[in-house]
């Protein structure tokens, strides 16, 4: 003779627990994603605008290059001050700077010509680049760069 055992406990499916459980795993998970892809924006803003200043400012030193060489003392803009992004001094007059200072606002945030400072030593033919941007509420990014410029005769 057989007998039917009845159970006890009946597996219905989920519990409550189980499924909460689940969403918490899987919200960290979204929120973790949803934080690595602003990261990764952010990120990938800095090193386009890195480029973009190094672009800009060898540039200016290419623009130097092909310029009088009895005019390399009005490159200079802004060029005292050693605090970075706060550069003073006299701005330039040259046309190539003026120029040059309208490229560098437009294409870099927050980058008024204020900001930048292009330092000559017309003895060494030594010129300093300095470029200051700041995206939105980031702290201030600089690039310098220093080439000793051989003017053509």
């Amino acid at each position: 003779m057989t007998t039917q055992h009845s159970p006890t406990r009946r597996n219905g499916g989920f519990t409550l627990i189980e499924v909460l459980v689940a969403l918490v795993v899987f919200s960290i998970g979204v929120l973790t994603l949803v934080d690595l892809q602003a990261t990764s924006t952010r990120m990938a803003t800095d090193a386009r605008d890195r480029v973009l200043a190094t672009f800009l400012a060898d540039q200016l030193l290419a623009r130097m290059l092909i310029a009088d060489p009895t005019t390399a003392a009005t490159f200079a803009h802004q060029a005292t001050g050693t605090a970075a992004c706060e550069p003073s001094g006299a701005a330039s007059a040259n046309t190539i700077v003026t120029a040059w200072l309208t490229e560098v606002a437009q294409n870099l945030p927050n980058a008024a010509s204020t900001r930048q400072q292009i330092v000559v030593n017309a003895l060494t033919a030594e010129v300093t680049v300095r470029l200051c941007w700041r995206n939105g509420s980031d702290p201030d990014r600089s690039l310098s760069v220093t080439n000793q410029v051989q003017w053509q005769l």
